[in-house]
């Protein structure tokens, strides 16, 4: 069987916390090389090139994966999302997003564990409906909910800091 089971799965320590502590932003044309070996991705930039930090508050922002199989068409894909909101609207910000909202983008994220995992990581990530709001009360939120999804052919890449830490700006 060319599909074989490597592994079972047990219960592990809990040890664990959910969330996202750092988002990492490319335009997917900045890629010039790229390699996954069991799970574990390699990226190389063309020169001058660089990762993009976008700030993000405590428990506010997370990626979702949701694995899509037919067995009709014999066909397997990830539907890849990445959320983060950005407080404050500004000009420059909105200039930004503007910019975000033209490319294809491949996203690091740095979750609450140490874990980086590169989303976008074979066809992009794109600016799905995303929102600017001003809030209504004092306490509400005025900035952007930004919303990016891209659909993959497997599960997001882990990368180590080394290989992403190479290209952050």
């Amino acid at each position: 069987m060319a599909c074989a089971l490597t592994q079972g799965y047990s219960l592990d320590c809990r040890d664990s916390v959910g969330g996202i502590s750092e988002v990492w932003v490319t335009e997917f044309s900045n890629v010039s090389d790229k390699s996954i070996t069991n799970g574990l991705a390699s990226i190389e930039l063309t020169v001058s090139k660089v990762f993009r930090k976008y700030e993000v508050v405590v428990e506010t922002a997370d990626t979702q994966e949701d694995i899509t199989t037919s067995r009709e068409n014999g066909t397997s894909f990830v539907k890849q999302t990445v959320k983060f909101p950005i407080n404050k609207q500004t000009v420059s910000v909105r200039n930004e997003l503007l910019l975000l909202g033209k490319n294809r983008l491949v996203i690091a994220v740095k979750d609450n564990n140490g874990n980086y995992v590169v989303y976008g990581y074979a066809n992009g990530l794109m600016l799905e409906p995303s929102v600017a709001k001003t809030g209504v009360k004092y306490g509400d939120r005025n900035g952007y909910e930004l919303v990016f999804g891209g659909n993959e052919f497997d599960l997001a890449p882990y990368a180590d800091s080394g290989t992403i830490g190479t290209y952050f700006a």
